[in-house]
């Protein structure tokens, strides 16, 4: 099934001419998702990032738009009194007629504008709008589905406040509403419903019939067009969340996904194809470390590796300067996050390490948070060993150091022999004896409450991989996020993903894809699929993907086998990788932060809410539709240190060879400032200014 293009990033130059002026000033633009000011998935990340730019184009006409939840309040919003006098009233209006809107600021970057929607304390209108969305929309909600009666609170709470601003507006105002996901949606089908005066965008970053049907183990892309959708959502008690979901994204005035692979999933599930595609971005200068980031790798690495030496005591018998970190992370699904192929991928690569007497060690992290009772009081034990040997070095090298410094003194040089002397040995063997092991080094680092049908766990069991001694491939599976304060792996997830030397993501079920992304921005090689609108996404930018560290796996022409045949030979030749050609890979990996920074991508969503703002305001913004022209934006060419490969499918950085490591031509600056030739520059977003004109980017 060929992947249709619509408005993507490479169709830049295809993106509608506004010669329009118009005036914004009497615009106002509402953004509302439930993870507004609250974590709960990964649109929070696309809105707190993208917050900073959106601030930029509407300024002080821009608010978000949540739930109110007290816990993420106290340590995240700023409560202030509205300035807008219309905005004003209107929630001095809702507060009297018996809710609680919430107006502050949400102290992230940019410092946007948010009014946080109690859906609590309206509670009692619950039945009273059940029925209002059956007579009017003949959709029913179960009253067992917590979340479905949050969505159906919200979301009439949501076009409460749209349809009461509009009111207490002293002229006719353009208001633009960007909802976010099903959970959201029902507000949207609300406005077009009331028919309020609302130019209203629907995204849906995953499907939700997509996620249950790819979550059971269905060929979910080769019968995308055989689903009776009707069917498929009721066998899964998942009908009416289906319905408000299809029918935010059939009422709205545009509707987005997050990639092309998500665009074919919705027009065959949602039954519409979506009008522009809105790749997530992210805030590249948060990430950026100048030139400072391969210190930052080095520095990183050699936490993790503190952390190892305690975890495999009394069997540290590989050597950690030859140890390669790769890492998954993620929500815990066991096949659509790719964990099952990665593990057997790890099987058949500690099998080529072995039979190839490779020197090579590969550690694999598994972050992924599962249900436990507490850490693994073995794992605990092994770091209390590592510090306790660690102490013990140093109060020998203080003794040691003291008689040296005596000795010198007075002039004479140490007698070696005396320089230790029995209660030092005494020690050091007491220490030595300490790291005796009778156990293998632990594969996980937790007590799961569900070991015995753990899917990880079972999978690790069924292969073998114990992290014995003769193994080349060592697995720890670290079910609980990472945090700074955690007495195991203090770090933070950013710092650990600094630390290791390749992200694996072979989800085959990933509409964009996060992880792969944050690898990218910190010069991390990661290996993607050709099933994530990350993995789509590089594929058509990048000449050469696996020559800048992005390693595309094919999940969708090949079967599982075949995909896990080719992971392995991606591990595989990475692992044969000298250390000067992992250097060389991470500097490329980094150059490519660019394409995923908010001020390339944020521009779809400039182009989303003006042509909203044009179907629904047809009297006074003009739109004429056409179909964009041949692509003509940017691509990333090979790199010219790469020689070109004779197959697309082979990996085509440099095989490990000590005499090529020497000769190899390779100039880091020229290799930059090229591909800073082959990049347009960033966006700048222009502040809000009366009567501005918008101009898209011109065509080449």
């Amino acid at each position: 099934m060929p992947l249709a293009r619509s408005l993507s990033v490479t169709s830049l130059s295809g993106l509608e001419e506004w010669d329009e002026e118009f005036d914004r000033e009497d615009a106002v633009l509402f953004e509302i998702a439930w993870e507004v000011a609250n974590k709960v998935g990964g649109i929070y990340t696309v809105i707190q990032t993208k917050a900073r730019l959106t601030c930029e184009e509407w300024g002080e006409n821009y608010f978000l738009v949540g739930p109110y939840m007290e816990s993420n309040v106290r340590t995240q919003v700023e409560l202030i009194e509205p300035c807008n006098a219309a905005l004003r009233r209107t929630i001095d209006k809702m507060n009297s007629s018996g809710c609680k809107v919430y107006f502050g600021r949400w102290l992230i970057e940019g410092s946007p504008y948010v009014i946080l929607l109690d859906v609590g304390f309206t509670a009692w209108s619950l039945d009273r709008w059940k029925s209002e969305l059956w007579e009017n929309c003949s959709i029913g909600v179960p009253w067992f589905d917590r979340e479905a009666n949050d969505a159906i609170l919200f979301g009439f709470l949501t076009a409460w406040l749209l349809g009461e601003y509009a009111a207490q507006c002293d002229e006719p105002p353009h208001i633009v509403a960007h909802f976010h996901e099903w959970l959201a949606g029902l507000g949207l089908v609300l406005c077009r419903q009331r028919q309020l005066p609302v130019a209203t965008i629907f995204t849906t970053h995953a499907t939700l019939l997509g996620r249950y049907l790819c979550a059971g183990n269905v060929d979910f892309y080769n019968n995308l067009a055989e689903f009776n959708v009707d069917k498929e959502a009721g066998d899964r008690q998942i009908y009416h969340r289906y319905c408000l979901e299809r029918a935010a994204a059939r009422c709205a005035h545009v509707f987005t996904t997050v990639s092309q692979i998500t665009a074919i999933e919705a027009e065959h599930l949602l039954r519409r194809k979506p009008d522009i595609v809105t790749p997530n971005g992210l805030n590249v200068k948060k990430f950026s470390a100048m030139h400072e980031f391969q210190n930052l790798h080095a520095q990183s690495k050699a936490r993790i590796q503190e952390f190892v030496r305690g975890h495999f005591y009394g069997h540290l018998d590989f050597n950690l300067d030859k140890t390669v970190f790769l890492f998954i992370a993620g929500r815990y699904e066991f096949s659509n996050k790719g964990a099952d192929i990665f593990l057997e991928a790890l099987a058949r690569l500690n099998y080529l390490l072995r039979v190839n007497h490779s020197d090579v060690t590969v550690i694999a992290f598994f972050i992924m948070p599962a249900r436990t009772n507490n850490f693994n009081v073995e794992t605990l034990k092994g770091q209390a060993v590592r510090k306790q040997l660690w102490d013990t070095a140093q109060t020998v090298k203080e003794r040691f150091g003291k008689k040296l410094y005596e000795s010198l003194l007075v002039g004479q040089l140490p007698d070696v022999s005396k320089m230790l002397d029995k209660e030092d040995f005494t020690m050091m063997k007491r220490a030595i004896f300490a790291t005796q092991r009778q156990c293998l080094p632990p594969v996980c680092t937790h007590n799961m409450l569900e070991d015995s049908s753990d899917p990880i766990l079972n999978c690790i069991r069924r292969i073998g991989l114990f992290n014995s001694a003769q193994d080349r491939v060592k697995v720890i599976f670290h079910p609980e996020f990472l945090s700074s304060t955690s007495p195991l792996l203090p770090m933070d997830y950013e710092e650990f993903v600094r630390g290791c030397h390749l992200g694996v993501f072979p989800s085959y079920y990933e509409p964009w894809g996060y992880t792969p992304a944050e690898c990218t921005v910190m010069g991390i090689p990661s290996v993607s699929t050709n099933l994530s609108g990350f993995g789509c996404f590089m594929e058509e930018h990048i000449a050469d993907p696996s020559a800048y560290g992005i390693y595309i796996l094919d999940r969708r022409y090949r079967g599982v086998d075949e995909s896990c045949n080719q992971l392995t030979s991606f591990l595989f030749q990475f692992c044969q990788q000298s250390r000067r050609q992992r250097i060389i890979q991470r500097n490329r990996t980094e150059r490519l932060s660019d394409l995923l920074d908010w001020r390339y991508l944020g521009r779809y969503y400039v182009s989303a809410r003006h042509m909203a703002l044009a179907k629904a305001f047809p009297d006074t913004y003009i739109y004429e539709p056409h179909e964009p022209t041949s692509a003509t934006g940017f691509r990333y060419p090979r790199p010219a240190s790469v020689p070109p490969s004779p197959a697309h499918s082979l990996h085509s950085s440099p095989h490990h060879s000590e005499a090529e490591d020497e000769e190899e031509p390779y100039d880091e600056d020229l290799e930059a400032e090229k591909d800073r030739v082959n990049i347009r520059q960033p966006v700048s977003i222009p502040n809000r200014n009366k009567n501005q004109t918008v101009g898209l980017p011109e065509k080449n």
